[in-house]
């Protein structure tokens, strides 16, 4: 199938962690393959258009751009709307991937807080809640707390490690008490050679090799047995642990892994299916549980999921703070609106640790609070009042302080998505399609309402924005845009806010 493009016409899509790569125009050459999705983050077989069109394929597909055409699969669906960018994405929404629930609220009114990078892989009862204490001793609310990976016995047994959490029922009614909602790691892997491995081996709920041994797969965290989802047995044995934790006081899971690249097309499991298809089983499963946090998904737009951005470099460039807004945005337009722009300052946390024994960049870790804040969810690991001076700690309040003012909006966004299935972070075409904005993605609307620019380059002390034709408050007071780019001062911490005033 080959697309020519029409004049000015911009296509966003495919993978989130492309969101750099988009808009692509007429002028783009490249090559993308997403049959399965090589990227850990999510990813949607999707292309929408300004210019009304979108492009689907259930499987993924091969795209080409080049002189102006697109090419891609017979297979593929070409919908033609009319209309711009909305018009697209609400039609291919609506056939392929409708809405009807969101996860649990809380993820969004409150902050986040994930111990992974104060604790990594020494996950235990006393820091854990010495974690918590500081949290409120600081001044910063109580929120959500992840419990991340090494807190289990081991991978596939989910008990609290008798040795770390000895007791973890009145740890979980404590933080309970202390106005935390606490979710742990899980993943669908199980430790090799453990009693977990043997149980699930018996049951015959691993994927195994041609051979007829069970299928061990290399991953981030070394070698692991892997369960197949593909068997019904499989959530029945999963389902009862964690409706274990559940009954102590577990309020729901960081369901992390299952990204395809580490499923086999060669895998044998109980129903013949591919990589991409156990990613999207894990997803449907994490879904029953309404506090869920999702890093890597395929084809999961309009789940209920939380879905945070992957793990970025405590860096300023592609692969780090430049990349927050553009893929959160390209996030929304494949259908993923309840998103988390990573852990703020960074999720890699071996680049983060690094830095922080050569140098934590203060400014950095300020800038990402300041743009995630008025994102969907906000998430912190690293504790801002350990790594930072009082006056950078400060401006990670001030952000607090921020998204606090504007929650209220935020929340009534999040209930719109979940039955209209419109981003919450929105490209400004979306908003605008007259205006030429298809080639802005360094700032975003919040809704309909507000266009929000925050700093994300170092030693800047304000930056340029697009403002649209018509008339806005900012600061308080009333401007009239003719449609131009203007510099504005910003304070560390708070992100450029322009209110929209519709006729």
């Amino acid at each position: 199938m080959k697309i020519a493009f029409m004049e000015n016409e911009f296509w966003y899509g495919t993978c989130v962690k492309y969101g750099m790569q988009m808009p692509i125009g007429p002028e783009t050459e490249l090559e993308l393959d997403f049959r399965q999705n090589p990227t850990p983050n999510q990813a949607m077989p999707l292309l929408v258009s300004t210019k009304g069109r979108y492009l689907w394929n259930e499987a993924g597909f091969c795209l080409k751009a080049a002189k102006g055409i697109l090419e891609a699969e017979d297979t593929c669906e070409l919908g033609e709307t009319g209309g711009h960018l909305r018009e697209a994405y609400l039609a291919a929404m609506k056939k392929h991937f409708p809405f009807h629930k969101m996860p649990a609220k809380e993820l969004f009114q409150m902050p986040i807080y994930n111990s992974w990078i104060e604790l990594t892989f020494d996950q235990n009862e006393k820091d854990i809640m010495n974690y918590a204490e500081n949290i409120l001793k600081h001044g910063m609310p109580a929120g959500v707390l992840m419990i991340d990976d090494g807190w289990s016995e081991c991978y596939g047994d989910w008990r609290f490690h008798s040795g770390k959490f000895p007791e973890p029922e009145k740890m979980l009614e404590r933080l309970h008490e202390m106005g935390f909602k606490v979710m742990v790691w899980v993943c669908p892997y199980i430790t090799a050679d453990s009693v977990a491995y043997r149980e699930a081996e018996r049951e015959g709920i691993l994927i195994c090799t041609e051979d007829g041994d069970p299928y061990i797969a290399k991953w981030w965290n070394g070698y692991s047995a892997v369960l197949d989802l593909s068997n019904p047995k499989t959530e029945e044995w999963l389902h009862r642990q964690l409706e274990n934790l559940c009954a102590i006081g577990v309020d729901g899971f960081k369901f992390d892994a299952g990204d395809s690249i580490y499923y086999r097309e060669d895998n044998v499991t109980y129903r013949k299916i591919t990589p991409d298809e156990q990613s999207q089983k894990w997803a449907a499963f994490g879904e029953k549980y309404p506090f869920n946090e999702f890093r890597v998904t395929f084809r999961a737009g309009g789940k209920a999921l939380l879905q945070r951005l992957c793990d970025k470099e405590h860096s300023w460039g592609e692969t780090g703070i430049a990349s927050l807004i553009p893929d959160t945005l390209l996030q929304g337009i494949t259908g993923h609106p309840f998103g988390c722009p990573d852990m703020v300052g960074g999720g890699e946390y071996l680049n983060f640790q690094n830095m922080e024994h050569s140098g934590l960049d203060e400014e950095l870790f300020v800038r990402h609070c300041e743009i995630a804040c008025l994102m969907p969810a906000i998430q912190f690991s690293a504790a801002p009042f350990r790594v930072l001076t009082k006056e950078n700690f400060g401006a990670i309040q001030k952000s607090i302080s921020v998204r606090e003012k504007y929650l209220p909006y935020i929340m009534e966004q999040l209930e719109e998505s979940r039955c209209s299935g419109e981003p919450v972070i929105r490209y400004m075409p979306y908003e605008f399609p007259e205006e030429g904005l298809e080639e802005v993605t360094d700032q975003f609307m919040l809704g309909s309402r507000y266009l929000v620019a925050p700093v994300y380059e170092k030693g800047k002390t304000g930056r340029e924005v697009w403002i649209p034709k018509g008339k806005w408050f900012y600061q308080g007071e009333e401007l009239i845009s003719e449609g131009e780019k203007k510099y504005y001062e910003s304070e560390p911490g708070v992100p450029l806010i322009f209110e929209r005033i519709k006729k």
